[in-house]
């Protein structure tokens, strides 16, 4: 079977924040559908958008730079949940949950990109 980013941990989590962060985000004021709400949707879509593009990429350097874009992103998402918080636009609940979903995603893209650094499972990816 053929590689694909869908197997990549790193992707997997940053995925389930996306469909969390798109879950939260609905419930924010409609004068932020264009504002926080959009920032967050995207910082957050990307991430994963970035961890799929830099798998199919062939050298390491490109792989890191992806993935240190999705690294950019997530810190992004980090301020976009901070700042929901203090605008009291999510719940103690969601913020926790939030939270918990990005240190997830951020400790596994780590893992990733320490993997690529060290040439391990690159050969498997192509």
């Amino acid at each position: 079977m053929a590689f694909s980013f869908k197997d990549i941990i790193a992707w997997q989590k940053a995925y389930e924040f996306v469909l969390l962060t798109y879950k939260v985000t609905r419930g924010f004021p409609n004068y932020e559908k264009f504002g926080l709400a959009s920032q967050f949707q995207r910082a957050a879509v990307s991430i994963a958008a970035n961890i799929a593009e830099g798998s199919k990429k062939l050298s390491k350097a490109d792989k890191l730079r992806l993935m240190n874009v999705a690294q950019g992103s997530l810190e992004e998402c980090r301020f976009c949940i901070m700042l929901s918080k203090d605008l009291e636009y999510i719940t103690a609940e969601e913020y926790a949950t939030l939270n918990y979903s990005i240190e997830g995603t951020s400790y596994n893209l780590n893992s990733y990109c320490k993997a690529i650094s060290n040439n391990i499972g690159i050969k498997d990816e192509l």
